[in-house]
């Protein structure tokens, strides 16, 4: 059989194999997951992301602290090294004036004895003691001057390294909450129209149930009168209603939960923790039965995640990503405590 021949023949053998072959089964369609199972995951991954937000502010505030103190560290350096540089020009003079004095050949001792007046002799003995003196003391500013300047040079690079360290954390961890949001819009992207409204309707029920469950419960008591600073706090919260949750933001054009809180008091005139977390840890804690407008409701087990109480069960939030700051049910979230700014401090 020639080589054509034997090459069509292949040929020929090869396509009756492939009519033969079995076609492959199409993919089976991926079941639906119920909207249950999204609501959860959502949630979850929400919460993820918060809580990444709020490890990541509270990053910022270290490295806005540690930078203010570099720059001190740097100011008192130069000051220290230029009183070296002071105190060693003292001691170059002291030391010219030394040899210059040593040079006539003879002690003090010698030449109170050689000396027509005695008594003259004497008080220029003084003044050579007056100046060993002030010799002695120019010499212990020196040492002190270069021990101070050692001691800051090394405080400063310590300082600058954690300066570094905590750049290089602050921009992982703004990876990590982008990354997070990512997630966050592909799951929402994956979503037909009617499994948004599905999932929207099921967890405004079930924010619903859960205030039920509060009020019936007699968790909430009737409300405090506001102080004069919790007033203002709320009034401020209030005129940011309708601005953009951004994580990381402080305002004025958008807020995150964090955010939102630590400036509302601020205007107030009471500074506060800028992280939900710092302000569960640092601020005095009040039972939700003796809430009054201004105090803080933190959420989660993680307290990362904070509201301004308003009064009659409602809070003002910047809520999450995609949303805008609104007044919301207290039972938003899962309610971990609340505390009070402008109470006694409480002792840690």
């Amino acid at each position: 059989m020639s080589g054509t021949l034997l090459r069509l023949a292949c040929t020929t053998a090869m396509a009756a194999q492939v009519a033969l072959a079995p076609l492959p089964a199409a993919a089976a369609p991926e079941p639906q997951r119920p909207v249950t199972q999204l609501l959860t995951d959502l949630q979850r991954l929400y919460r993820q992301t918060e809580q990444a937000t709020e490890t990541y502010n509270a990053t910022a505030e270290k490295l806005t602290a540690q930078r203010a103190e570099v720059r001190r560290l740097d100011g008192e350096l130069a000051r220290a090294r230029l009183a070296l540089h002071d105190s060693r020009g003292d001691a170059g003079r002291l030391a010219r004036a030394q040899y210059q004095n040593s040079s006539g050949g003879f002690s003090p001792y010698v030449r109170l004895l050689l000396a027509r007046d005695p008594q003259q002799a004497l008080d220029e003995g003084h003044v050579i003691g007056r100046v060993a003196t002030e010799r002695a003391a120019t010499l212990d500013r020196l040492t002190g001057a270069e021990k101070r300047a050692d001691t800051l040079a090394g405080a400063a690079r310590k300082a600058l390294d954690t300066q570094l360290t905590l750049a290089d954390r602050h921009k992982k961890q703004r990876d990590d909450v982008t990354k997070r949001l990512s997630e966050v819009e592909r799951l929402l992207a994956s979503l037909t129209p009617e499994q948004q409204g599905e999932v929207s309707r099921l967890e405004q029920d079930g924010v619903a149930q859960a205030q039920r469950r509060l009020t019936d419960s007699g968790t909430l008591g009737d409300d405090r009168p506001a102080s004069a600073e919790g007033g203002r706090a709320v009034g401020y919260a209030l005129d940011q209603i309708g601005k953009p949750y951004r994580w990381g933001a402080v305002g004025p054009a958008s807020f995150d939960c964090s955010g939102l809180t630590s400036r509302a008091w601020a205007r107030a005139g009471t500074p506060i923790p800028r992280t939900s977390q710092e302000q569960w840890a640092r601020l005095p804690h009040v039972p939700l039965n003796s809430l009054r407008p201004g105090d803080l409701v933190i959420y989660f087990p993680e307290a990362t995640h904070v509201a301004l109480y308003l009064g009659d069960g409602k809070v003002v939030q910047a809520p999450r990503t995609g949303e805008n700051v609104r007044i919301s049910p207290l039972a938003s979230n899962p309610v971990l405590g609340a505390v009070r700014p402008d109470a006694a401090p409480r002792r840690l």
